[in-house]
């Protein structure tokens, strides 16, 4: 007989809320859903009484997609985020990625697959249902957060795409629009524009792997990567790009961004692993937001950001301190 064991990072069963409760809601959502029937991309509800400008989105929540640890206030995570499109600061993306417009939007499909082209976003997002996943996010630079982010499984997006067998891996583009987004015209800026990420395919198909379109319930701040980002939690932050313009499928493995920037530094894989330092500080330990000077809350950084048992097998034979 099969047994299957509960994942480490599931949400114990007295967290799951009643049914009677789930079915309320469910009605009500369903009444307001309906209100709104104008609206193009699945899942919108009116505009947002706690966020104004954003919109609430319509999910199911996906409790295997989950952990038990306290989330992260929803101002520090909209306030404190790496986006050089809008600066170096971890201010800057909140200050200024208001600038942007992000409706509407399309995403460019391409390379090895039989249904390329350009789509627009509704189009891709319509078929599937929204769910929320809530995942632990660390940063290369040592800090994480606990987020809950709303969204559709990455593997059943590219799957509607077909691709061919000579995809090996995925590779992901931000938007590239230097009049609305002031950190790509700076002079100082490092980054060769636009931002690039890629995936190996079974990296991507992982059931973890995760395309958001919100967060604590709402569609994204402009400055979390909105309206449509990745998130792959058991690697570094910057793997998990933001505001994704285009998808290409590649035999090739692409370069991505921080790999041209600093190879000896940020590798294409990017799996948390506090086993290999970054060559300037330690991966050990991390800062779990928020924190202050006085009281830093650091905690432990766990392999693979405690997705092991998911990810492990992806790098089974690899050397990871040299596939880092």
């Amino acid at each position: 007989m099969l047994i299957k064991q509960r994942p480490p990072w599931a949400l114990p069963d007295s967290a799951v809320t009643p049914k009677a409760i789930y079915l309320d809601r469910r009605r009500f959502m369903t009444g307001a859903i309906a209100s709104a029937a104008s609206l193009a991309v699945p899942g919108l509800l009116q505009a947002s009484e706690k966020s104004p400008g954003r919109q609430a989105l319509d999910y199911r929540a996906a409790p295997q997609f989950s952990t038990d640890e306290q989330k992260t206030p929803v101002d520090a995570v909209t306030a404190y985020n790496n986006f050089y499109e809008f600066g170096t600061g971890k201010g800057d993306p909140e200050r200024y990625a208001g600038e942007m417009s992000v409706d509407p939007w399309s995403i460019e499909v391409e390379g090895e697959c039989e249904r390329p082209g350009r789509y627009a976003l509704e189009d891709l997002l319509k078929p599937h249902e929204y769910e929320e996943r809530i995942y632990r996010l660390r940063c290369v630079e040592a800090w994480s957060m606990v987020i809950p982010w709303v969204g559709v499984p990455l593997a059943a997006v590219l799957k509607q795409l077909a691709p061919t067998s000579r995809a090996k891996y995925v590779y992901f583009e931000t938007l590239h629009d230097p009049k609305q987004m002031r950190g790509q015209r700076s002079l100082f800026s490092t980054i060769e524009w636009p931002y690039r990420e890629g995936l190996r395919m079974n990296e991507a198909m992982n059931e973890l792997s995760f395309l958001a379109v919100g967060l604590y319930g709402e569609t994204l701040p402009n400055q979390n990567g909105a309206p449509i980002r990745l998130v792959v939690p058991w690697k570094y932050g910057f793997k998990s790009i933001k505001s994704i313009v285009r998808i290409r499928f590649m035999e090739e493995r692409p370069k991505t961004s921080w790999e041209m920037i600093a190879p000896n530094e940020y590798g294409f894989y990017a799996n948390v692993n506090p086993e290999v330092d970054h060559p300037r500080w330690s991966q050990k330990r991390e800062r779990r937001l928020p924190s202050g000077v006085l009281r830093p809350n650091w905690i432990e950084t766990i392999k693979f950001n405690g997705y092991e048992e998911q990810v492990a097998h992806l790098y089974k034979g690899m050397d990871l301190s040299r596939y880092y």
